[in-house]
């Protein structure tokens, strides 16, 4: 019988067997390889914070502030998957018993799912750059988002996945420096590896005057907040241009008190700008949708100008998985983006 992984909490994960769903006339089913978490959104939702704000009324778009419901059981856990076909539904049209695709879904053994939903993967891809689909969507989002053009400074505070992949994209749009920060020295590595400019430690730096004098004086045409930090957003603030813009692209908890738009962003009157590329209606809607957003990031993947060979770590065995995802939230400088060999 077929294993999955589920969560109770950030801390207490099982593995169990279950049962395969039907195969849907338009369904396939992959076995998995390989595997990744999206640390962000899952522990957002773990930790509870993720769905405290109550239903999202997709008419009036705003959040209901009803008390949340509670789960009734265990989350999945887990984002996307890499693994070869091993059957496939009457009209599952373009794919055959043996192929090796791309699809989301969480940690399982067998994965049951649209035939629509996958792609295949081209030879020489890896798996590490593969699942880094779904934050690069998310880079690319904020990086266009940021109006980043060629010759702007760039800052990126926050490492995990989508910061080091939108290190990697505002590089591929011509800007220079591209200026990242984390406080974990193990991001930073990551985010040199993968092509920032200059690298600093904003616990150990007034982090908006560094990248002042980085820039000149001007500060950064734009600056991408994926850590969901208040500091960070403070810090942004302060060491963006003047008329530059903040790019808010995390999934943050409600902020402390404290931040301040009586400073800097006063004086300065940047843009902030909120992202999150599976928003449609893009914001250059309708050239730009976040479909057009995956193609291009897939196709940069499958060229090798967009890599996740820094980004996913570290890789565990299936058998791991339950003590390693617990590091996300316990140890979060071990750890990037967790992967998983099935």
């Amino acid at each position: 019988m077929p294993r999955e992984i589920v969560a109770w909490g950030p801390e207490k994960l099982e593995i169990r067997d279950y049962n395969l769903p039907r195969l849907e006339p338009d369904g396939i089913r992959v076995r998995s390889t390989h595997g990744a978490a999206k640390h962000g959104t899952e522990t957002a939702f773990l930790r509870g914070y993720g769905g405290r704000r109550g239903r999202f009324d997709g008419e009036m778009k705003v959040f209901t502030h009803e008390a949340a419901g509670g789960r009734g059981g265990p989350s999945r856990v887990g984002n996307m998957f890499v693994g070869t076909v091993t059957e496939t539904g009457t009209e599952a049209a373009g794919f055959s018993e043996g192929d090796v695709v791309l699809g989301y879904g969480p940690f399982i053994e067998i994965q049951t799912v649209r035939a629509a939903g996958c792609r295949k993967m081209p030879a020489g891809l890896s798996w590490k750059s593969a699942v880094c689909l779904d934050p690069a969507d998310f880079a690319m989002g904020a990086v266009r988002d940021g109006n980043v053009r060629v010759g702007d400074a760039v800052g990126v505070f926050g490492l995990g996945a989508i910061g080091l992949m939108a290190v990697q994209i505002a590089k591929l749009s011509g800007a220079r420096p591209v200026i990242a920060l984390d406080p974990l020295p193990n991001r930073r590595a990551a985010a040199s590896a993968c092509g920032a400019d200059a690298v600093l430690d904003p616990a150990a730096c007034d982090a908006g005057l560094e990248i002042k004098k980085a820039t000149g004086g001007r500060g950064a045409d734009a600056v991408i907040e994926f850590s969901g930090n208040v500091h960070a957003l403070q810090a942004a603030l302060r060491g963006v241009a003047f008329g530059g813009s903040v790019v808010a692209g995390a999934f943050p908890p409600p902020y402390p008190a404290g931040l301040d738009f009586g400073a800097e962003a006063h004086m300065n009157r940047p843009n902030i700008v909120f992202s999150r590329a599976c928003s449609d209606p893009n914001r250059d809607h309708p050239r730009w949708t976040e479909a057009r957003i995956y193609d291009t990031c897939w196709r940069l993947l499958c060229d090798g100008r967009l890599s996740g060979e820094h980004v996913v770590s570290p890789v565990a065995a299936f058998e791991d998985v339950p003590r390693e995802y617990s590091k996300i939230v316990t140890d979060p400088a071990s750890n990037i983006k967790l992967g998983v060999e099935f």
